[in-house]
Order: structure tokens, then sequence, then C-alpha cells
């Protein structure tokens, strides 16, 4: 079965190569990967373990895993690879798991968990997922991922209506230090608007300085599965279909977008082993980033986007061993500050993915798969993008018949 696993096109870099690859615009890239992570997406970690009884030292497990375990792999991919391989945790898989949590137990959920990793890593071992991928047209696939990407830029307008004081500042610095190249080399656009964003917040004194000065390290507690058929049935499937199809289709996406060939069998692989020892800490499955990979590869030379996905791997690793420290942190940022940060990072992918979604075929089928990740409604636990690839490939199949002849065609 490893047959259907992709090897790497060529060696991993050396110590020179990665001297001379390394950039403060790949490493800053990498940095706004680990912010955009280390915020909202652990808020909802948060919150649905919360909700649904967990103890802080179980969240604090989780966190670890999510980030130390991922970490690791994103460094070994990358390296081995040589092109940027970031990954993470699936966030509607962590969403689907909260009202799984309010009737079975965190043991039983644990075991979905195992029972998801073995699930994900025989599709990538069988080879089906890189032919499932190679069906779906590339427009419908880039529609869902410009709904779901377009929040992001919905945020940032709305994070200069509701806190202009530190929305405002960053979005200067952003539009002027990328409209004045000389300045733009010398620091990347949206490194100055996170340091403007600091900077004002600091001045406005809206940071909660009590979380200033702790620290703690992470103690992963080792959590026993229970097999229950009930957490089988419920959760298995849709955290499948999230991690390879919702999860590592934006991935690839993005990845493809940006110039890479992603080795999609090898991810899916990778998935499984990873989700297989989250899941020993009570973490929930592994996937291929999407939002994260998209700001690994939105500046730069294509050669070098992997430096990013490096940079992310190593903070993912730390930010795991201090959970607790850096999640205080992280979350005593403003809201706005997260938002603007996320937006004016995406605005060239989210330009892309538009671009590519309604450049030439299928542009029906992209458009309805747009809208429907957009209205953001979940079927039978499973969230909006992968309905969107649905719809939007049951209308073009329908109505657009002679762009798959002509695709088919070459």
């Amino acid at each position: 079965m490893i047959a259907h696993l992709e090897r790497p096109a060529g060696p991993a870099p050396g110590g020179r190569r990665l001297l001379a690859d390394l950039g403060p615009g790949y490493l800053a890239n990498g940095l706004i990967g680990f912010i955009f992570s280390a915020t909202g997406p652990v808020a909802i970690i948060l919150a649905v373990g919360t909700r649904g009884g967990l103890t802080q030292a179980e969240l604090a497990s989780w966190v670890f895993g999510v980030f130390f375990i991922n970490g690791l792999l994103t460094l070994a991919m990358s390296w081995r690879y040589r092109m940027p391989l970031g990954f993470a945790w699936t966030i509607p898989g962590t969403v689907l798991v909260g009202p799984a949590l309010q009737h079975l137990s965190f043991a039983e959920v644990v075991g979905a968990f195992y029972a998801t990793s073995a699930v994900v890593l025989l599709m990538g071992l069988s080879g089906w997922v890189k032919r499932f991928m190679q069906a779906l047209p590339m427009p419908i696939v880039m529609g869902m991922v410009a709904g779901v990407f377009l929040r992001f830029g919905l945020d940032l307008v709305r994070a200069l209506h509701s806190d202009v004081g530190i929305a405002g500042p960053m979005v200067i610095a952003f539009l002027l230090l990328s409209a004045v190249p000389v300045l733009g080399r010398r620091l990347p656009p949206v490194i100055g608007a996170l340091l403007a964003g600091a900077l004002a917040i600091a001045m406005l004194g809206r940071i909660d300085t009590a979380t200033l000065g702790s620290f703690a390290l992470a103690q992963p507690l080792v959590q026993a599965p229970v097999w229950s058929v009930a957490a089988m049935v419920e959760l298995v499937v849709p955290l499948a279909i999230t991690v390879l199809v919702v999860q590592n289709g934006q991935g690839v996406a993005v990845l493809k977008a940006a110039g890479h060939q992603p080795p999609v069998n090898t991810i899916a692989a990778v998935c499984g082993i990873g989700a297989a020892l989250s899941a020993a800490v009570g973490a929930v499955s592994t996937c291929l980033t999407g939002p994260t990979n998209a700001l690994l590869t939105s500046s730069g030379e294509r050669h070098r986007h992997y430096i990013g996905a490096l940079c992310f791997g190593t903070f993912g690793v730390l930010f795991g061993l201090m959970a607790p420290t850096f999640t205080g942190l992280m979350l005593a940022a403003p809201a706005e500050f997260i938002m603007v940060l996320g937006g004016l990072a995406m605005l060239r992918v989210l330009q892309g993915a538009f671009l590519a979604s309604f450049g030439g075929k299928f542009s029906l089928g992209a458009l309805i798969s747009l809208l429907v990740t957009v209205a953001d409604i979940s079927l039978l636990n499973i969230g909006a993008a992968f309905w969107g690839l649905v719809a939007g490939f049951a209308v073009s199949w329908l109505m657009e018949k002679g762009d798959f002849v002509a695709a088919a065609r070459g």
C-alpha cells in the first residue's frame, strides 16, 4: 500500500541551503501563521472543552497535542519535501466534538479520535485520496476556499468599524509599506501592521497585565479510549470528511494555487499518524491546514516558502511545551488585533482564490460552492464547506458538461 505514497522530488535541504533560503519575509509569514493558530482556534478549543466539562489539565493537554505533535510533523514534512506543509488540527472537527461531549464521555470521544486516525491513514495508503482530489475541478474547490477565507476579509472591515484605534494604525502601516516597495522590502507589510498594532495596544493600555510574567510548562495527560458504537457513528465519518475533504482539500488547493505539488496521499497518511498521536493526549485529529498554508505562501519566492513552514513548526513545538503560558498571553490581546492581522495577511490569498474560481471553466459550480460555504449551514454533523463542494460539483455536472469534456481532453 505504501506504493501510493509520493516520494520527495529531491534531497532535503542541508544547512547551507537553509541559510541561503532564510529571509525576513518568510519568517514573518511563519510568525503570522503561528499567531493565527494560537489565538482564535485556541479559543475554540477552550470554549468547546469548557462546555463539555473538561478539566483545565485536560484542556492544557489538548492544546499541547495540537501544537507540539503537529509542529513536529510540520518540521519533518516541510524539510523533507522542501515545500510548506503546515499541519494543525481540524477546527470544524473541534466544533463537531462540542455537541458530542454533551452526551458522551471524553474517553468515548477519544476512542472516536483513534478510529478516525485509522480511517484517514488507510485512505492515504490506498491512494483513494489523490484520485478523489483529481476528480474535483479546481475552480469548484477554490470556490469553497474563497468562501472559507472570505470571513477573514469581512473581519478586517468589521474590526475597522469596531476598534479603529487599533485597526486603523495597522491598516495604514500595511498600505504604506505595500505602496512603497523600498520600505516593504526592508519591513514586510504584515510585520509592519503587527508592530503598529502592538504599539497601539501598548499606548492605549489594552492588554491585561495580569497575564504577563506567568510561566508554566505543559503536563500532557495520556487518555485511555473507550470504544463506543454511539461515538463511532456520530463522530468518525464526519471527522474523517472534515480532515480529508474540507481541511486537506483547502490546504492542497492553496498550495497548488501557489505553484506547489503537494504529496496528497502522503499528507493523508501523515494526518492519520498525527491523529493517533494526538488522540493519545486527548487532542482532535490532525489535518493539512488551509488558512495557515495560505499565510505561508502569501509572499516571496516559491522555492523558499518552506522556510515559513519551518518557522511555524518551531513556534508550534515551543507553544505546545509552554501551552499554559502562551495561551494566556495570546488571548490577552484584543480580538480586533487578530482580526486585522489575519485579514491583511489573507488579502492576496483571497484575491487569488476568486481569480482561480471565476477565471475560466466551472464558474457556475464555483459560485454555488462559494455561496453554500458562505451560508455556513451544517447538515448531518458535517460542515458547510463539504456541502459547498457537493453542491458545486452537482450543479456543474448538470449545467457545465462541456467544461468536464474540455477538462478530460486536457
